[in-house]
């Protein structure tokens, strides 16, 4: 199926098993003196033993610890980085994979600088626009915000700065090489030191180092000549480029990108990765460039380059395996980078190999892995827990002894922790009172389709081990003790509980529940709400299986829905921005009402941000600081810092009052039946919590 992405590439004297290479992402594994260290060498070592053909050690600083842009940035500078650094090549090689190692200089976003009071070295000092960035912070976020409160001093780079800065990426090089290295990678992209000088939006020197594209590509092409004086006419050189600067006027062009890219091959280099930016005025740049939400979306760009020069062209952004099949077919590029997917499963390759996609775990892009990076956070995973802690979460292996397990609830949590114990050797029963599994990940599927991803994976890694699964089965103390389960992991998830406003009780107010059965069916309350022909409607959608199948019943609430125009959202968190989001994309009007300060807190920082973007696009309003009073027929009475307000509703739903659900854990504990409670039974977690609990519930029997 994909005999081109699995197929060798050679660039210039090295032999890559695939086309696959891990994209260099900030992981803040590294130890404080920027060495490498176990929990770093565990984590890239797992993406090796996975079947990646290069590796690409995360963006390393050469000069380190100045011109870093994180707290634990790995660091190339020095000769105490380099037992680090030949450890990291061994446990590359052992696996068959290329290691390289991405070299940097963070200029104006060497936020470490900024920091601990050093100058940032820059083109030009740059002008920046107002962004809206900090506006979806919660308190607790601004305190532990990259960078923090400190304000930048530039150093407009002289000669001398130049020429200091030439000289660390030759020594760093030098040491790449030392310390084994296939290869390495001069990262010009990114809005880094090399980046500004390429852009013609923060270069506006008027020497022989600004002005034209050819001589703001001066000082790249200055490193990579030094590079290569330093590591010889052999070894790899690859550089990372931006094709596109968005959301500036004046920023770099694919035709800039093109210049550049030529100039760079006749410099020395061996193959060009192609990347984007943009300008972060808004939180949702990000998500534009460098870390893209749209598919396949720079794909153009690496085409474009690939028609301008003789040497591999490696594609980045959100690249699917049968798109990059498709493009490396059709000469578009020669090779794609992946970060988030290779975090969500370290195994990818491997299994592309093996012809074996479907048991691949998606990733879901919801943005955790980069977010904990603006927060001085270590990079983790939503859907897989062992990421970013694989030194001490072992590869799963077989239990001490087999147990009968029963599992209660067919959610996330449930079937996460139903697939471990299964993979481990136990006899597992997994209950779900549905007559599908997914649990509230399904109606989360109908907001945002990757989620819906997640579940059709984890109901088909559950369907390939011999788990006993019992749908339309409703779960007691009674049924469970006669079971006679060695084991019992309650994954039940919560329970709604409707603040105490007046007029929750009328049919237009749907609870998560209840808007949850009116979706997908299953909730006879819910239908009591509907009209005889809505709830027709329903029952016909049930009895031909579309609110089975996630994709008909997204198509189908593009069509149609039980839902008023006029849509009044109680609560802003997770829950209430994701409902605000699929109903804002159907053409409901929507207003969201948030008691507290923050929005979406629930949200992984990046994702907030292009929510929240989103919705404003869509011309929701998002209410802080304002509580509902009363509930009527036409809408509803609200609170405000400045007074009072009314607020017309067709449709209220109440998106507050979220309880974990432990009555039945209860219910068994005291029958003397030990059970422990794992998602959002036993905290509210969502995915990322229900994945994390449901996997150590598993590996704790």
């Amino acid at each position: 199926m994909y005999p081109r992405l699995t197929s060798e590439l050679r660039i210039r004297n090295m032999r890559v098993r695939n086309r696959i290479m891990l994209a260099a992402m900030g992981t803040e594994l590294c130890e404080p003196d920027g060495c490498c260290g176990e929990p770093l060498l565990a984590y890239y070592e797992a993406r090796a033993r996975g079947g990646t053909g290069l590796v690409m050690l995360e963006t390393t600083s050469v000069s380190w610890p100045a011109g870093a842009s994180m707290p634990r940035m790995v660091g190339i500078s020095n000769e105490a980085h380099l037992p680090g650094l030949q450890a990291f090549t061994e446990r590359m090689h052992r696996h068959g994979a290329m290691a390289g190692v991405q070299l940097n200089h963070c200029g104006k976003v060497a936020t470490e600088d900024r920091v601990q009071g050093r100058p940032l070295l820059v083109p030009s000092v740059p002008h920046f626009d107002k962004s809206d960035m900090f506006e979806a912070l919660t308190r607790a976020e601004i305190a532990s915000f990259v960078g923090g409160a400190s304000q930048p001093v530039y150093q407009v780079m002289t000669q001398q700065d130049i020429d200091w800065l030439l000289g660390q990426f030759a020594a760093a090089a030098a040491l790449a090489v030392r310390a084994g290295f296939d290869c390495v990678e001069i990262h010009a992209g990114h809005g880094y030191v090399l980046s500004s000088f390429l852009s013609p939006h923060y270069n506006r020197r008027d020497d022989a180092y600004g002005g034209s594209a050819d001589k703001r590509a001066r000082l790249l092409v200055e490193v990579l000549r030094a590079v290569r004086a330093t590591v010889g006419p052999d070894f790899p050189i690859l550089c990372r480029l931006d094709a596109n600067e968005f959301r500036v006027s004046d920023g770099i062009t694919p035709q800039d990108a093109v210049i550049t890219a030529r100039l760079a091959v006749e410099a020395g280099c061996d193959a060009i990765d192609v990347s984007a930016y943009g300008n972060p005025t808004s939180g949702i740049a990000f998500t534009e460039a460098p870390i893209p939400h749209a598919p396949d979306a720079f794909l153009g760009f690496a085409e474009t380059i690939r028609r301008a020069v003789d040497v591999p062209v490696i594609a980045v952004g959100r690249i699917e395996a049968e798109a990059a099949e498709r493009g490396i077919a059709a000469g578009h590029f020669d090779m794609v980078a992946m970060g988030r997917k290779l975090l969500a499963d370290p195994e990818l390759p491997n299994k592309l190999a093996a012809n074996d996609p479907l048991a691949i775990r998606p990733c879901i892009y919801c943005y955790v892995c980069v977010s904990q990076i603006f927060l001085n956070r270590h990079i983790c995973c939503a859907v897989n827990a062992s990421t970013g802690r694989e030194a001490q979460d072992a590869l799963i292996g077989p239990a001490e002894r087999r147990k009968r397990v029963l599992v209660v609830g067919g959610g996330p949590a449930g079937l996460e922790a139903a697939r471990v114990a299964a993979q481990r050797g136990h006899e597992v029963t997994l209950i779900e009172r549905e007559p599908v599994l997914g649990g509230t990940a399904r109606i989360a599927a109908l907001a945002y389709e990757p989620n819906g991803r997640l579940v059709r994976h984890l109901e088909d890694a559950v369907a390939r081990l011999p788990v006993i699964v019992c749908a339309r089965t409703t779960a007691s103390a009674d049924s469970v003790a006669a079971m006679q389960p060695e084991a019992v992991l309650v994954a039940t998830g919560a329970r709604r509980i409707a603040p105490p406003i007046a007029g929750r009780e009328l049919k237009h107010v749907l609870d998560g529940e209840e808007l949850r059965g009116l979706l997908l069916g299953g909730n006879a309350e819910a239908m009591r709400k509907l009209g005889l022909l809505q709830r027709a409607a329903v029952g016909a959608a049930q009895l031909a299986g579309i609110t089975r199948n996630l994709d008909w019943m997204r198509a189908l609430s593009r069509v149609s829905m039980p839902i008023g125009k006029r849509v009044a959202i109680i609560g802003g968190g997770l829950v209430g921005l994701e409902v605000a989001e699929l109903l804002c994309e159907r053409g409901r009007e929507v207003t969201v009402i948030e008691p507290g300060r923050d929005l979406g807190a629930e949200l992984a920082l990046v994702r907030r941000w292009r929510v929240l973007h989103t919705l404003t696009e869509h011309g929701a309003r998002l209410l802080r600081g304002t509580s509902v009073t009363a509930i009527d027929a036409n809408g509803l009475d609200c609170a405000t810092k400045d007074g009072s307000e009314r607020i017309a509703a067709d449709t209220v739903i109440i998106a507050l009052g979220t309880q974990p659900d432990t009555s039945l854990a209860d219910a068994l504990r005291a029958r003397g039946i030990a059970a422990s409670t794992i998602g959002d039974c036993h905290e509210i977690g969502y995915i990322q919590g229900a994945i994390d609990s449901g996997r150590a519930a598993a590996l704790a029997l």
